[in-house]
């Protein structure tokens, strides 16, 4: 796994092994991950949503996804992740790019965020384990903390197309193998 573009790009990040199956970790992988950051760049849902971005990575896992946009011009990330192995994964990969002035890794389950004290997020990673109608919780509560910006971009990895929460107008949709990306952006005040 490495980061595919940018200021970072070809840079190795920690490696998962085979995997965690314990921990839920299924990065995404490098192909998927370069074609969802191309169709950001491009995709026709307005201009490139990366550069400056409060970025907002839920079940960061690894935090390729946010570290990603952090070599490609976002701001800041914030990456939430309770699992152990994952956090300690993110902290080396942050360590890695020399970010750790311009992240953060909340420690807690993406679910239950409460209240956001910083700026909200103008874009949006959301990458649950699959098939656990993780996603639909950890949007509401992120929407109702003030994590997400009105207006911001939510982009939503599954293995089937989600069922988008009310305050969500579809924007995009594309399947990579058994992988589906759903691009949304929040309604505006």
């Amino acid at each position: 796994m490495r980061i595919i573009g940018g200021a970072h790009r070809g840079l190795a990040l920690a490696s998962v092994g085979k995997g965690d199956a314990a921990a839920h970790l299924r990065p995404t992988t490098d192909r998927v991950r370069e074609s969802l950051f191309n169709l950001l760049a491009g995709g026709g849902h307005g201009p490139n949503p990366v550069p400056g971005a409060q970025v907002l990575d839920l079940f960061a896992g690894t935090g390729a996804l946010g570290l990603e946009a952090l070599s490609r011009g976002a701001a800041r990330v914030s990456f939430v992740e309770k699992g152990d192995a994952a956090a300690r994964l993110i902290r080396e990969n942050i360590a890695k790019c020399r970010a750790q002035e311009i992240t953060r890794l909340l420690r807690r389950d993406a679910r239950r965020l409460g209240e956001n004290s910083g700026a909200a997020h103008d874009l949006v990673f959301l990458d649950p384990p699959y098939g656990k109608a993780l996603g639909e919780a950890a949007l509401a509560a992120a929407l109702d903390g003030g994590w997400i910006a009105p207006g911001a971009l939510v982009v939503w990895e599954e293995s089937v197309p989600p069922q988008l929460p009310a305050g969500l107008i579809p924007s995009g949709q594309r399947r990579y193998g058994d992988t589906w990306i759903t691009l949304a952006r929040v309604a505006e005040a």
